[in-house]
């Protein structure tokens, strides 16, 4: 693994601009963008002790009081009371609103220390530290912020803009490869939405990425990843910067997540974001088929990419009024009226607003048809465990 490239800076724009740094060995960024706090509560899951007690000590060696909390891995850190347990900590150790929260983990542990960071005191400053893929391309840059409840995902949550975004590329050396692959499913959302270029850069690496081979991989196998990184941030960094609070652009980030985060629900968050946001993606295009707007082409496409990565893209038939259900409960819907992100061909998203129930149980029924026995796509749930 190369690590002699100088880092990337990507600034996302907007009333509050900031940096996402990509690149190898960047914890010395993290004075910077702390800045001026005097107490930093640095947020992890139970893998990454070692590293954020590492992170802690550095950041007391630059003058800072630095303590650390430990939280439940992926979707378990994401409830009420996980949060309450930081805020009731952020209280007893009197974090003032000058002071800052690091976050270092998943896009789970992300969205919750960005959230408890929105809320103590209304708004004191966070960095994030994305150690996943996913967390990289997605959920640690943008200012969406967010905790699950048992109606669904993300519906509470605030907007609040990072300080700064680390992404350290040391840190997928580690990854597993079915993580890693899981967050190719967001770096294909932002292909398919906007960035062609990431698309063919998967396809001609799709045997190299879906068999990741972390630290051990080839440098070209690295350049590539640090590739996709760079344009997937690029492009939810143009959007989030036109439109923080989703008034509108903002809405084509959640490409396949209207029915994919039904899927995480259902599923009781035992499946991988990236998976379910994959079987979102192949129903989008289905809808988008049906509806006279995409190509047999490009639909045809979603499907062979998502399976040659080992992602899925079939979900049981048996949940159609339960996925409906949840689906009614996403923060797209306008009253009774669901609402999609849908492609008019690559790089050209839309809205489909209130599309006829027919339709999108026909779209579902593709969906749900029996996988072949055999083939790249079938045999991976990508589960948490």
């Amino acid at each position: 693994m190369s690590t002699d490239s100088a880092p990337v800076r990507v600034t996302v724009t907007g009333e509050a601009p900031y940096d996402v740094v990509i690149g190898h060995h960047l914890l010395g960024e993290l004075p910077s963008m702390v800045g001026e706090a005097a107490k930093v509560l640095v947020v992890h899951p139970a893998a990454l002790s070692t590293t954020a007690d590492t992170v802690a000590e550095d950041l007391k060696a630059s003058g800072y009081e630095a303590f650390v909390a430990e939280v439940p891995d992926a979707e378990s850190a994401k409830t009420p009371q996980v949060a309450a347990f930081l805020w009731g900590l952020l209280g007893q150790l009197d974090f003032t609103r000058t002071d800052a929260i690091v976050g270092i983990g998943g896009g789970a542990t992300t969205d919750l220390a960005g959230f408890v960071a929105a809320t103590w005191l209304r708004g004191i400053r966070v960095v994030q530290v994305p150690t996943t893929l996913l967390a990289m391309v997605d959920a640690a840059v943008g200012g969406k912020t967010g905790i699950n409840t048992s109606e669904g995902k993300n519906l509470v949550g605030a907007f609040h803009p990072p300080a700064g975004v680390l992404c350290d590329l040391q840190a997928l050396g580690s990854l597993d490869k079915w993580d890693l692959v899981a967050g190719l499913a967001e770096v294909v959302k932002t292909g398919f939405i906007a960035d062609p270029v990431i698309l063919d850069l998967v396809e001609a690496h799709v045997e190299e990425l879906r068999g990741w081979a972390g630290a051990d991989a080839a440098d070209e196998t690295w350049a590539v990843v640090a590739e996709l990184v760079e344009r997937s941030v690029r492009v939810k960094a143009r959007v989030v910067g036109e439109d923080l609070k989703e008034a509108g652009l903002r809405e084509i980030l959640n490409y396949g997540h209207t029915l994919g985060h039904a899927i995480e629900l259902a599923e009781r968050y035992q499946w991988r974001h990236g998976a379910a946001v994959s079987v979102g993606m192949v129903f989008a295009a289905e809808l988008a088929r049906m509806a006279g707007k995409l190509s047999d082409d490009v639909a045809d496409r979603h499907r062979a990419l998502l399976s040659s990565l080992g992602l899925p893209v079939h979900y049981r038939g048996d949940r159609w009024d339960q996925l409906l259900a949840a689906m009614h409960r996403d923060k797209k819907a306008r009253g009774n009226l669901l609402r999609f992100v849908v492609l008019d061909d690559i790089a050209k998203p839309v809205r489909l607003e209130g599309p006829d129930p027919t339709l999108l149980a026909a779209a579902y029924a593709e969906v749900s048809k029996e996988p072949p026995t055999k083939g790249p796509g079938t045999p991976v749930t990508l589960t948490l465990g």
